[in-house]
């Protein structure tokens, strides 16, 4: 990409999703994504109804009446960034590209965590780790992670989330809140991986994915091309049971994706190229936060 166009396309996104941000999700990211515990904050005279467990008896000595400690929440989390990087990603039949939807969101979510203070960190991959941005804050880091949304180049075609889930749970060692964003076009098994880090980490999944990718358009014969593998081929569209085969592939994928977030008890967004992804997002958000 041009270094005009880039820059073009990083001060678009960079005002539509701070606006996002700080206009629509900064009430409902706040409550939905709780902090780590709580923390010391003051001593304050006994009352009535206090937890007599946090007394102060330090305190309390020296001033000869009981004190109790008061403690708020700790809200700096590390919030990760999962971003599938693989060539699935380019496709884009109704609506925008999974990858512009993709950018968007992530930013959005980026924005949305430093306004709360939070750090923000990606890994990007595709049947490998692609990138690793560590977890920072500020402004010009949100800046960076934009520009490589929109124009990181992956070395490998294909796709592999167990390998991110891996590397994000080995890499990084105290609690964080991770966001894994792709189209979950993977043909390999997950489910491991993802259990053991929704064991470690609070773990959220939001799907984007092309309508295409749900249902063939009766249109006679088409050529097809698998953008991972590179395979390509001619299909008979006007057949009903090849458009029902097509169907039942994609309803069979979803119906295992789903089973085995819901096993590892991983929140589910999912939201296609030709859909307000921000109201999808306020959804997810409003239900973690009535929890």
């Amino acid at each position: 990409m041009e270094a005009n166009e880039l820059l073009r396309k990083v001060r678009k996104i960079d005002i539509k999703t701070r606006g996002l941000s700080q206009n629509i999700f900064a009430g409902e990211y706040h409550t939905a994504f709780k902090g780590r515990g709580m923390t010391f904050a003051e001593v304050r005279e006994y009352q009535y109804g206090d937890d007599i467990r946090d007394i102060d008896w330090n305190v309390t000595a020296r001033h000869n009446r009981p004190y109790v400690k008061v403690y708020e929440e700790e809200r700096e989390l590390t919030v990760m960034l999962l971003v599938d990087v693989s060539r699935s990603r380019l496709f884009g039949a109704v609506g925008e590209e999974k990858r512009e939807m993709i950018a968007e969101i992530a930013a959005t979510i980026a924005y949305s965590a430093i306004t709360n203070n939070d750090k923000i960190g990606v890994i990007f991959f595709s049947d490998k780790i692609e990138k690793f941005i560590p977890p920072k804050k500020g402004k010009k880091h949100i800046l960076l992670i934009i520009r490589e949304l929109l124009d990181f180049t992956p070395e490998n075609q294909g796709t592999n989330i167990g390998v991110a889930l891996r590397y994000m749970t080995d890499a990084l060692k105290k609690r964080c809140t991770t966001f894994v964003i792709s189209d979950f076009i993977d043909r390999h098994d997950y489910t491991r991986e993802l259990s053991v880090a929704s064991g470690k980490h609070d773990i959220i999944a939001i799907q984007v994915y092309d309508k295409r990718d749900t249902s063939l358009p009766d249109i006679g014969l088409m050529r097809v091309n698998d953008l991972e593998t590179g395979a390509s081929g001619w299909i008979d569209t006007s057949s009903r049971s090849t458009r029902q085969a097509y169907s039942k592939w994609w309803y069979e994928r979803q119906q295992q994706m789903t089973e085995a977030l819901t096993r590892s008890r991983v929140d589910l967004a999912s939201i296609a190229t030709d859909e307000d992804f921000a109201r999808a997002l306020m959804t997810l958000f409003k239900n973690r936060g009535v929890r």
